[in-house]
């Protein structure tokens, strides 16, 4: 198990590494009250699963509690506890204009000046700035390197990816998925549905599998898709996405679609960097 005390400046991304870092599998936990950080600490070190990471953000909401901080921090150094600080900052220029952009006020300057607040936030943070582990400026950088430079600080040597891959059939007849991010047709294939005896079966069916394979169209077609998926795949891996919907069409969704999908999840699964689930939308439905 790790703990991280992810701290730093109002604006420099704090809130959008916690997510990042929720995304990654850590438990993540934001503005606890000072006086119960180490009793929460305590708590999961204890009854929390030893793999689990946690993440815990602290700031200046933290109000005249936060110099209570420090003498946790240092005896927790002294007991070898497991844990680091990430302090995230970014130029005063920076700060100023992402508060401007989202019109909010900063937590120490209400009813003054935004430079005020800030230049009151960087003395009342400078012990944790001081402390910490990893300091990242994330002045000029963009969301998907924030997320990147969080893998290779937290997720360094884990060979499971955060991406997230389903495979799902459905038929055109009931509508395109909502949530699809690649669409195949696969209309063009053998239709079962014209044979009586494969009519009510589906294509998790041994039967239907090889009807709707015959004549090498099918093998064709999961080869290329194969091939692009292969190329696609780690690049929006690399891009930060954590969902991808890859969605299998034909007529009802019932045959066609569901030996394509069946058939690919059998190839995607072979790469265990991945989580990969297969889900057929409409070969329950009645009356295909």
């Amino acid at each position: 198990m790790r703990l991280v005390i992810v701290t730093g400046m109002s604006g420099a991304g704090k809130t959008i590494a916690l997510k990042n870092l929720e995304d990654m599998g850590f438990y993540c936990v934001d503005n606890l009250p000072i006086l119960l950080i180490e009793k929460f600490a305590e708590l999961t070190l204890s009854s929390r699963n030893e793999r689990e990471d946690i993440a815990l953000g602290v700031d200046i909401r933290s109000g005249e509690d936060l110099p209570m901080l420090e003498s946790i921090i240092d005896k927790w150094r002294e007991s070898s506890y497991p844990f680091s600080i990430l302090f995230l900052e970014a130029n005063d220029e920076t700060l100023i204009k992402r508060y401007k952009e989202t019109r909010r006020s900063h937590p120490l300057s209400r009813t003054g000046r935004i430079e005020t607040g800030i230049m009151q936030e960087r003395e009342k943070l400078g012990f944790l700035r001081a402390k910490a582990d990893q300091i990242m400026d994330t002045s000029r950088m963009l969301t998907k390197e924030l997320r990147q430079n969080l893998e290779r600080l937290y997720c360094e040597g884990r060979e499971k990816s955060n991406l997230c891959i389903t495979i799902l059939s459905f038929g055109f007849k009931y509508g395109i998925p909502s949530d699809a991010d690649l669409v195949f047709d696969v209309r063009f294939l053998p239709n079962p549905h014209y044979v009586a005896e494969l009519r009510a079966h589906t294509g998790m069916e041994s039967c239907v599998q090889e009807y709707v394979m015959q004549g090498g169209t099918g093998a064709a077609f999961l080869e290329k898709l194969t091939d692009m998926l292969g190329f696609l795949v780690p690049n929006y891996d690399k891009e930060g996405k954590n969902q991808l919907v890859i969605a299998i069409g034909c007529t009802g969704g019932k045959h066609r679609s569901v030996t394509i999908a069946c058939e690919m999840f059998e190839r995607l699964k072979q790469d265990t960097r991945y989580e990969v689930h297969l889900e057929h939308r409409d070969a329950g439905i009645e009356g295909k």
